[in-house]
């Protein structure tokens, strides 16, 4: 497995990668999950995702954005066929190094309340909550994880 920058061919990829790993939560939350309908030309321009691949081909997803309050872990998927196998705690840990590598503490990350079970996996990789709120009407819960030093 390897983790690299997403090019601009890989719009297509990051899309229906995505659109697969979030496809059982629109029957549970009655809409598409805001990743469904991202712009991944606009955050590959921006040099905001990566491509998890094994042998060429996509097994995951990881969209990062800089904020003010820290490094935004705003998307994250892994292929069916990849799950249960570590691979999305790689990607955390990825952006754990990455926060750090960017002179930040600061890892945060938002999801919607209905989807319990990453919720309980945040909490497990060291998340805590922070509060939660209605935004583009979804009930969204905000995690932080705070990072102990800074690099360089």
């Amino acid at each position: 497995m390897s983790l690299r920058p997403a090019r601009p061919g890989d719009a297509a990829t990051l899309r229906a990668l995505v659109r697969a790993a979030y496809a059982h939560y629109v029957p549970r939350m009655g809409r598409e999950p805001a990743p469904m309908g991202d712009d991944y030309e606009a955050r590959i321009a921006a040099g905001q995702a990566w491509l998890l691949e094994q042998d060429g081909v996509a097994m995951g997803a990881l969209v990062l954005e800089d904020t003010a309050e820290g490094l935004l872990l705003d998307n994250i998927a892994v292929a069916e066929a990849a799950r249960g196998k570590g691979h999305g705690r790689a990607m955390i840990g990825f952006a754990e190094a990455e926060t750090l590598r960017r002179g930040q503490t600061r890892l945060w990350l938002y999801t919607n309340e209905k989807m319990v079970e990453n919720i309980a996996l945040y909490t497990r990789l060291g998340f805590r909550e922070t509060h939660r709120e209605q935004q583009a009407g979804f009930a969204r819960v905000f995690m932080e994880k705070l990072l102990a030093g800074k690099a360089g």
